[in-house]
Formats: C-alpha cells, sequence, structure tokens
C-alpha cells in the first residue's frame, strides 16, 4: 500500500493562517478590553440572526476560535447606534416597515424585531440599445434591496467599457410605493458610439526604456477601448517585478479617443531574500533559499539565484531574464536563461542532472509561446541501498541536446481560482544524438482545461496526453527520468507527486516510467460556510511502456476536499482513494487551483 503526503509544508502554510487569525482576534480582545454585553436578537423570520449582528457592529467567534467562547457580544459604547444601524439596515433590505425594539438590561442587551411586509419589485421597464437585461437580475415579486439595484446598474457600466461604449448615456430609476409595498423599476440606456484607445505615454521611468513598458501594453493606439485590456496591461507591467506602483490613467476622452497615461514607479528595494526550512514527505526535512534582483542593470532585467538541499534532494539554479531582446516583425521576444544542478531521488533510481538552456518568449493576454534549446547531462544510478529496480541498460550517462517548444493559450477569468473559461497547452521536445549510442526521440504532451459555475457550483475538467516516440535503437535509449509519471495534485490524487509509473492493473504499477501517458480529472466545488469551499473528485490515469499506446489499463481514484480562500488563491486539502483498493489513499495539499 502507497501513501504519501504531498507538501507538508502547506499544512504549516495553513497553520500559519490558523495561528494568525486567533492572534488577530487575541490582538482584537486585548485592544477591545471596553465594557461588553451579549447581546440577543428574536422575533426573525426573514433574516438570520447573523445579519443582524454584522448591521449592528456585534463581536462573533472567528472561524478558527476552537474553544472559545460562542457568545455574542457587543461593546457598550455602540449600544445607542443600534436603532439607527438597524433602521439602515431593513430600508437597505427592503422592509421599510419594520419595527425594533432595544432594550438594555443588566449584562445583556435584548432586541426584538418586527420584519412587516417588505417592499417587492412590481414591474421592470427596460429600454436599451444594447443587451442589458442579463444583468438585472431582480425579478418580478423579488424584494426590493437598494444594494442588488446599486449594484445592477454598476454591472451595466462595467459591461459596456468591457465592450467599448465609453460614451453612453443611461438613466435607472426605482419608483417606490410605500403604501402599496412595490416598486417600478427603469432603465434607460443609448450606448454611443464605439471607443478607441489613444496615443499611449509612459511616466516615471528612470532606468527602464520606455519599449520595455510598452511591449507590455495591451491598449494599442486604434484598438477597441475595454476595462479588461486596461487591467490585462497593468497586470503585465507588474509582471515585470521592476516597479513598486502601476497606475493605468483612461480617464480622459476626445471625440471617442481615450489617452492611454501610464504611470509608474520604479522598485525602491529590488533585492529579494527569501529563506526557509520544512518538511515534504517527497523528498523530507527540506531547507531552500532564493535571491533575486529585480531590474538586474536596468531595463527590468532579472537576475535569480536558487538552492534547496535534503536528503532526496539538492539543486543549485542561476535564472537571468531580459525583456524585449528583440524584435520581429513588430513583436517583442523576451530572452530567458538557466543553469544549474539538481540530484533527486525517485521511486526506484536516482538522476544526477547538469544542465543549461536559453530561450525566447512572446506573451500577449491570452497567448504564451516559449521556444528554446536545452543541454542536460543526465545520469540514472541505482539507490543508496543498491537495489537495481530498472533493467541494467537504464543505469547509464545520457547527453541531451534538444529544443524545445512551449505553448499555452489560457482563456479563465483568474489564473488562481478560476470559475469559467478554458485553457490549452501544448509541450513537443526533439531529443538530438550526442552520441553515437544516443537515442532521437520526439516527446509531446498536450492539455485541455474546462471550466464552467451554474449558480455557486463550479465545475472543471482536465484532460491531458502525452507520447515520446524513440527514433532510433540504441543501447542507450533515453533517461527514465524523462519519461511520464504521475500522481499528485495534478494527475492522480490517491498517489503522491510523480509515484506512478507504468500502470499494470489497476491496483499496481511499476518504477519505470512511461511513453505514453492520459490522465482524465473532473472536479465540482461548492461553498460550504464562508470562505470554506468543499470538493468531489475523480482523477483517472493511463501509463504505458509503449509509444502512441493508448489501450493500457487504468488507474482510477476519487476523493473529497475542502478549499479555503485566500488572497493568493484557495488552499486545498484533497484526500484521494483508489477505487478498486481503498486501503490506498493520497493526501495532498496545495495554494492555487488544479484547474
Amino acid at each position: 500500500m502507497r501513501k504519501r503526503w504531498s507538501n507538508i509544508i502547506l499544512l504549516l502554510g495553513f497553520c500559519s493562517l490558523f495561528l494568525l487569525e486567533n492572534s488577530m482576534a487575541a490582538d482584537s480582545n486585548a485592544t477591545a478590553l471596553l465594557p461588553v454585553k451579549k447581546i440577543v436578537v428574536s422575533g426573525l423570520h426573514a433574516f438570520d440572526e447573523d445579519d443582524i449582528y454584522e448591521a449592528v457592529s456585534a463581536d462573533t467567534p472567528g472561524f478558527f476560535s476552537f474553544g472559545k467562547s460562542k457568545e455574542i457580544t457587543i461593546k457598550e459604547k455602540l449600544i445607542p447606534s443600534i436603532e439607527p444601524s438597524l433602521r439602515a439596515y431593513f430600508d437597505s433590505e427592503g422592509y421599510y416597515d419594520a419595527n425594533f425594539t432595544v432594550k438594555d438590561r443588566n449584562d445583556t442587551v435584548y432586541i426584538q424585531v418586527e420584519e412587516g411586509k417588505p417592499v417587492r419589485v412590481a414591474d421592470i421597464n427596460i429600454s436599451a440599445d444594447f443587451d442589458i437585461a442579463y444583468l438585472v437580475r431582480m425579478q418580478k415579486r423579488d424584494v426590493f434591496r437598494a444594494k442588488d439595484f446599486i449594484e445592477a446598474k454598476s454591472r451595466i457600466i462595467d459591461a459596456l467599457l468591457r465592450n467599448g461604449y465609453c460614451s453612453y448615456d443611461l438613466d435607472t430609476r426605482a419608483y417606490v410605493d410605500l403604501e402599496t409595498h412595490r416598486v417600478d423599476l427603469v432603465y434607460k440606456l443609448k450606448k454611443g458610439g464605439v471607443c478607441t484607445f489613444g496615443k499611449v505615454t509612459i511616466k516615471g521611468l528612470e532606468t527602464i526604456d520606455e519599449r520595455i513598458v510598452k511591449s507590455r501594453v495591451r491598449a494599442k493606439e486604434g484598438m477597441r477601448f475595454s476595462t479588461e485590456v486596461v487591467q490585462n496591461t497593468s497586470a503585465a507591467i507588474y509582471d515585470l517585478k521592476a516597479f513598486d506602483s502601476v497606475l493605468i490613467d483612461v480617464d480622459k476622452k476626445f471625440f471617442n479617443v481615450v489617452p492611454v497615461e501610464v504611470h509608474v514607479k520604479e522598485m525602491q528595494d529590488p533585492y529579494h531574500v527569501e529563506a526557509g526550512a520544512g518538511y515534504d514527505t517527497y523528498v523530507g526535512p527540506r531547507v531552500h533559499a532564493t535571491f533575486t534582483k529585480h531590474n538586474f542593470m536596468g531595463n527590468a532585467q532579472q537576475l535569480t539565484l536558487r538552492g534547496a538541499w535534503s536528503s532526496l534532494e539538492q539543486l543549485a539554479i542561476v535564472d537571468f531574464y531580459k525583456p524585449v531582446v528583440l524584435s520581429l516583425f513588430g513583436v517583442d521576444m523576451d530572452f530567458g536563461a538557466s543553469g544549474g544542478y539538481s540530484n533527486l531521488e525517485f521511486d526506484g533510481f536516482r538522476e544526477t542532472k547538469g544542465f543549461a538552456k536559453g530561450y525566447l518568449k512572446y506573451e500577449d493576454d491570452a497567448l504564451r509561446l516559449i521556444g528554446g534549446f536545452a543541454l542536460e547531462n543526465i545520469d540514472i544510478s541505482e539507490l543508496s541501498d543498491g537495489e537495481k529496480l530498472l533493467p541494467d541498460y537504464a543505469y547509464d550517462t545520457f547527453v541531451l541536446a534538444y529544443p524545445y517548444l512551449d505553448i499555452t493559450y489560457d482563456k479563465r477569468d483568474s489564473k488562481l481560482n478560476p470559475k469559467y473559461g478554458y485553457y490549452l497547452s501544448g509541450y513537443f521536445e526533439m531529443g538530438l544524438p550526442m552520441e553515437s549510442e544516443a537515442s532521437l526521440y520526439l516527446k509531446s504532451a498536450l492539455e485541455a482545461r474546462a471550466i464552467y459555475t451554474v449558480s455557486e457550483l463550479t465545475m472543471a475538467v482536465v484532460g491531458k496526453i502525452g507520447s515520446i516516440d524513440i527514433q532510433t535503437d540504441s543501447l542507450h535509449g533515453i533517461p527514465e527520468s524523462k519519461k511520464f509519471f504521475a500522481g499528485g495534485s495534478y494527475s492522480n490524487r490517491a498517489y503522491g507527486f510523480r509515484e506512478l509509473g507504468v500502470i499494470v492493473s489497476p491496483t499496481k504499477d511499476l518504477v519505470n516510467g512511461a511513453l505514453s501517458m492520459a490522465n482524465l480529472s473532473v472536479e465540482a466545488d461548492y461553498p460550504l460556510w464562508g470562505k470554506l469551499y468543499g470538493a468531489v473528485f475523480s482523477d483517472n490515469t493511463m501509463l504505458t511502456d509503449k509509444s502512441y499506446d493508448y489501450s493500457g489499463k487504468i488507474i482510477s481514484s476519487a476523493g473529497v476536499g475542502v478549499r479555503y480562500m485566500t488572497p493568493v488563491g484557495p488552499f486545498k486539502l484533497d484526500v484521494g482513494f483508489n477505487t478498486h483498493d481503498p486501503s490506498i489513499y493520497g493526501i495532498s495539499f496545495q495554494i492555487g487551483q488544479s484547474f
């Protein structure tokens, strides 16, 4: 039975979130040792007590407040503001007739609520030359909430600006009749003419050429105006990692032409040092360090030194990145290079590798192209116990040279936690013989993802397929580490990272890597409470020892997980089980989605 916990260090991160929230709660309690009283609400039918507590700024226990008092309290100094706060809250929720009494008795504040009859939407009248009906989500007989009315107007404006209409004439009105408890909604819109981006100007540069920043500007002169393009421009400039702030001004307008003013502030502290220690059961106790010099020698160049050590893995890598090294037919290309050493223990062998590579990169809003050339010296050896789990010919030194191409087309609405969209990628590598006994090979891997959300249920499917075609017979073949393995958060979650080799039955696999690979994962996420989401998933993996062979056995897993939303993406905890033998399971941790 195989059990492997992946990315345990991320569990420590989750624990730190726990400690942080409790620390914040402790600080809050320390600073708020002001007189407090318990608060009790009664008489509610259409509302939850939590809504009322939030409206009056009561103190409620946090999600991680285990073992602490569950009493809900309010600071005494806030008691006089309860009635005006409730009046404003019920009015905003459409309950203008609501009555409530507040009684302050000893150590408890009692709130008795009579909700009354709500104002409901009686009629919705839309007159527009642009489709906005789907943006007005209130329906007849819905309770009229001011927030929903305002949000509908914001959605309409956002849709207009995303589609190039910056000269719109929009009039939204809500006619409320408190006697009949009805409201009539009126939306009038003339979208106006199509706007385009005007001249682009860059301000605030000191050591970086203007052409570097302009290469990241997606809002090209003459292009149809869109706030989405403006946001993509901001993200692309920030990705240069050379600026402390980026502000894009598109507030001016001249006859439907919108000039683009980019204001930047170059990074004041370009040095970034990171060091840490943790435990990952794939490589054991681990220490790592990273040193990065942003804007290295100007023009947003970047130099990074990385190192890590554990009993199963040692690595040292140098990375260099230079934006806009050349332009071909008006297309700006970046340059990157890296070199280093790694020593990694797989399940049945050890790979020691020295490598160097250089590449050119082009990237826009959705498309990314990377083409490069790499040199590798790989030594495949037995593990320290001397046991040989691979054929004798697999233990050798391989000198590889190969051009490669990496293509990605990403149309997801978010890279951290997508709700809609799709993602396509392809990787192609051609190994060139560097010695008489080496093999010419072609390696390819394709991936497709699709994500769709209905109400609050997010559904995703991820498909992967790959093959290695060895073109020439040789004694060396290719290194075992170049072949396909599976397992972990991005393939089969009943197994640890790269734990699955060639599959021989629904419950058994070999240590050998595969020449053909296919994987299909489906997942559904749904909110449970606050920032906490639940998930169910299924992963299905095929690994065979022949090129273009997709007729092999499949290992299937199913499982459940939880996601806790953080500012840097969801923290995921998944437990996957082999569907044919539940005693084979894996537990994985991850920040960010796998789709």
